[in-house]
């Protein structure tokens, strides 16, 4: 099984890797983002629980969300392992993570980055602003602000994952094809 957690600032291309990854690899992507709307939408006890703290413009407990990720590990007990998106965000989480793998007799393999240069960012979401319809997609500053919050919440977890040798940074520059094989390369080698 090879879990990997795909990492990356906002437009670095971690959706559509992450599509061509899991059908390369027969991996189940788990995006905590399309967990959390599946959740809600379907007024799961978690997905319920999640709204409540949301409603009240406070934090997800940390449990709740591993809990939604450990139901979605076990919906997929078929899986060759599994590409995490948008989690961990902290070292307590990759602490969870990692204890959520144990428990399901796996690991996480390795952490894969997207880096891709800033003006590279906000050009790529400026573009996609045009058609995405996301509103934090056409302005300048929201899209630098949020690169400078993805870079200032994550320092801490490149430096966890490399002090577990299960970092590797992938330049994210190219074309889709380029960039699918620089990442396959790190997987192969896992």
């Amino acid at each position: 099984m090879t879990n990997i957690i795909l990492f990356g600032p906002p437009g670095a291309g971690k959706g559509t890797q992450a599509n061509f990854l899991k059908e390369k690899y027969n991996l189940v992507h788990i995006s905590t983002g399309d967990v959390f709307r599946f959740n809600i939408k379907n007024e799961t006890d978690l997905g319920n629980l999640a709204k409540s703290f949301m409603a009240k413009g406070k934090l997800v407990p940390d449990e709740i969300t591993i809990d939604m990720l450990s139901n979605e590990v076990d919906k997929n007990p078929e899986a060759n392992g599994f590409i995490f998106d948008g989690f961990p965000r902290t070292k307590a989480q990759a602490d969870a993570l990692g204890h959520l793998m144990d428990d399901k007799d796996s690991q996480i393999d390795a952490m894969v980055a997207l880096e891709v240069d800033d003006e590279v960012l906000v050009q790529r979401l400026l573009n996609r602003g045009k058609t995405s319809g996301r509103a934090d997609d056409a302005d300048e500053s929201i899209i630098r602000n949020r690169i400078k919050v993805y870079y200032n919440e994550t320092a801490v977890l490149k430096d966890y994952y490399q002090k577990r040798d299960k970092y590797y940074g992938v330049d994210g520059v190219g074309s889709i094809e380029e960039i699918t094989a620089r990442l396959s390369k790190v997987i192969d080698s896992l």
